[in-house]
């Protein structure tokens, strides 16, 4: 103990000469902390919730240039900090902000969450975490990287990993029931968006997948939750740009994020990292913005790396982490009350965020350890040389004795006396309405997306006017069989591979999907209907325009029925193939290996499927068992060829014929079954519907399966830690 206290004081002395080389300033005289009177007063019950459900205004005070929020008391401590000091976002005069919010409290009690190892669950992230968040406010979960702030929220929302077990309590309005559909919103730190939609559309679409009703109903809501995030002036923008418009700054783009939730006016809202990537403006009317909808009733708790000096004062709360270990949970200004008492004081000229991660990351003992030695011009730089461990030690076991820490604890016991009103699950919309939702919204971003669609079917245009002109004049001939052939192989190859440059967007529809799965909105069957109903059309017009050029230029047989099937059975390829992007698209959730496995999956079905060597003289093992059965390519060809030739004849001199089927009997193997080109296209078929299936069962092992069990996790959280 005696060598923490002299490496306190220490670390207290450099501080403050960090805050002024010339002089030392008190600590009871820093803008940050209290007044000395109270100093050890514990965190105040005043802001206790009652569960009465009462309407509350907001106006904008005629002449003034600050909200006056008549809701849940805020915490005196925060109104000394902010009076004056922040001004509030500009609104039109007499502006009136209803709460539409009936916010819920959030209590977790000795919550420890560990991680899977290499034998057991050994590795604790959170250690013995209490604290609580109430309507109304902004509880901030803040610490440096890899502390376990995200670990933290996800339990307390109860969508932990698999991986990760959970122990402890989680009250919500003073109950361990689990938090049903609608009654909260979940933010990941990065979240998909789809660029080609205008905000307003998105959220339009996204309110058609959460709700039910009918469509008129929704108008209403996305008018709020643009409202509520400050996008009116950017609702009719699209978010990520297209074609030459520009789109939305990184910071709109969150609040985009942010409003998808609320759609479902959820009562308590969680949102990890909303500073992410955001530069000091944008941080600020970020948090400037959430607090608005704090003070609507909601129930914020966020969790954040750092902030500036402005942003930390809109804060209620903190529950500052470090290395899973709680070191605080209380107040904004109690947390610098805190740091004083244990020896270290926020000198003046310093962030508060920073004065924290600067005593608790351990990477800055690295830094210390590589500058010890160095000079600066005003002296030595390395004055403050505490270790970070001894820091955390002392900042916890100050926290542990402290009077925060006993009122945390009676705040939890106030909180889970008595019971509240049960959150109520919202009703959710059918499963024939979000496939009609997501076919229609995927339409619109084909229609728009010109790179990933317009682009292709010009690319396809020119290739397969290319392979046309190239294999042009060949006649009816019987030399001319062989270059027929080729020609039909080239066309079906080169087209499956033109194809591999649409993994991007079914990389991103996959991704959207993941996102909205994991928040309920949609379902793996529902995604799956809807991305085929939508690439249908697509896929049926590059079939029908790449085949008439093809067909007309090389002079197949001028038959419309032919025609029709060279379509149909070109469509079934595609389909096919698509079916094949999604299966290695899901498997590797990566753009560049899903293209390199897909590229080398098609050539290896190009070398088996019997062209450049006849099928029946493959090699048994591998080649033809199973390769040659597996390829696509082997029954698109072979349909093709027997469309082609089952009805022609050849002359051979002035008298002997021979049939089309034994003009290929060297250059391809194909039927005499004059229904076998119709037995390709089934074959052609049942792999376009078994590919799909395929990914349906990926899709629910890879996120489906994490869904369920986190839906199982919410409803059996409250375990009692036996340890």
């Amino acid at each position: 103990m005696e060598e923490i206290q002299s490496q306190s004081d220490n670390y207290r002395s450099s501080s403050s000469s960090a805050s002024s080389p010339a002089s030392r300033v008190p600590s009871s005289n820093f803008f940050y902390l209290r007044k000395p009177g109270s100093l050890r007063q514990p965190i105040s019950f005043e802001d206790s919730p009652e569960w009465e459900d009462t309407d509350v205004d907001a106006r904008v005070d005629d002449g003034g240039d600050s909200i006056n929020v008549a809701t849940t008391p805020a915490s005196p401590s925060l109104s000394k900090l902010n009076s004056g000091s922040l001004p509030s976002p500009h609104l039109p005069e007499g502006a009136v902000i209803p709460r539409k919010i009936a916010g819920a409290s959030v209590a977790w009690k000795d919550l420890t969450v560990t991680i899977k190892g290499k034998r057991k669950y050994s590795d604790k992230v959170i250690k013995s975490s209490t604290g609580y968040a109430l309507p109304g406010t902004m509880t901030v979960i803040m610490g440096p990287a890899k502390s376990g702030k995200s670990t933290l929220l996800r339990a307390i929302a109860g969508r932990l990993h698999p991986s990760a077990r959970m122990y402890g309590e989680v009250f919500v309005n003073g109950t361990t029931s689990h938090m049903p559909y609608g009654s909260y919103g979940y933010v990941e730190r990065e979240t998909t968006l789809i660029g080609s939609l205008t905000v307003r559309e998105f959220l339009y679409y996204s309110a058609l997948l959460q709700l039910p009703g009918f469509f008129c109903q929704k108008k209403s809501v996305v008018e709020d939750a643009i409202h509520a995030m400050s996008l009116g002036d950017h609702a009719n923008k699209l978010i990520g740009g297209h074609c030459y418009m520009k789109g939305l700054p990184s910071g709109e783009r969150r609040l985009v994020s942010i409003a998808r939730e609320l759609v479902m006016r959820p009562r308590i809202l969680f949102i990890d990292e909303p500073l992410y990537h955001l530069d000091s403006v944008s941080a600020l009317l970020m948090m400037v913005t959430l607090k608005r909808l704090a003070s609507t009733g909601c129930t914020l708790i966020l969790t954040i790396y750092q902030s500036s000096t402005e942003v930390f004062g809109l804060f209620d709360r903190i529950c500052l982490l470090s290395n899973g270990n709680t070191l605080f949970f209380g107040e904004t200004l109690a947390c610098l009350q805190h740091f004083s008492n244990a020896g270290f004081p926020c000198p003046i000229m310093q962030s508060p965020s920073d004065h924290f991660l600067r005593a608790i990351n351990t990477d800055f003992d690295r830094i210390i350890a590589m500058c010890k030695n160095w000079q600066d011009d005003n002296g030595d730089f390395s004055s403050v040389n505490m270790d970070t461990a001894v820091a955390i030690r002392t900042l916890e076991a100050t926290y542990k004795s402290s009077a925060d820490a006993a009122a945390v604890e009676t705040m939890i016991l106030k909180l889970t006396e008595k019971e509240g009103p049960a959150l109520k699950s919202k009703g959710k919309a059918s499963n024939a309405t979000r496939v009609a939702v997501l076919t229609w919204r995927s339409l619109l971003v084909v229609s728009r997306e010109w790179k990933y669609y317009w682009l292709h079917l010009i690319l396809y245009m020119l290739l397969t006017l290319c392979i046309g002109t190239t294999f042009s004049g060949l006649g009816h001939s019987l030399s001319s069989v062989g270059t027929r052939v080729a020609a039909i192989f080239v066309f079906v190859s080169f087209c499956s591979l033109l194809s591999i440059a649409r993994v991007p967007a079914l990389m991103k529809e996959i991704k959207i999907y993941a996102c909205e799965e994991s928040n309920q909105h949609s379902s793996t069957l529902v995604f799956l209907l809807a991305q085929l109903l939508s690439s249908i059309p697509f896929l049926f017009l590059i079939s029908i325009s790449s085949s008439l050029v093809f067909y007309f230029l090389v002079g197949l047989e001028d038959q419309f029925s032919l025609l029709m099937y060279f379509v149909l059975n070109f469509f079934m390829t595609l389909l096919v193939n698509e079916g094949l992007m999604l299966v290695v698209a899901t498997l590797w959730q990566d753009v560049f290996w899903s293209v390199l496995t897909l590229l080398c999956i098609h050539v290896v079905m190009m070398l088996s499927a019997g062209y450049f060597r006849i099928r029946n003289a493959l090699p048994g093992p591998v080649w033809m068992y199973p390769m040659s059965y597996i390829a696509f390519h082997t029954y698109s060809i072979q349909g093709l060829l027997e469309n082609e030739y089952l009805d022609t004849t050849f002359a051979v001199g002035q008298v002997r014929t021979i049939s089309g089927f034994q003009s290929l009997q060297n250059v391809y193997n194909i039927s005499l079954d004059k229904n076998s080109k119709w037995n390709n296209l089934l074959v052609l078929f049942l792999m376009a519907v078994g590919y799909r299936i395929f990914v349906f069962v990926l899709l629910c092992f890879f996120i489906g399966r994490k869904t369920s069990l986190l839906k199982s996790c919410k409803c059996n959280r409250a375990i009692t830690n036996t340890s």
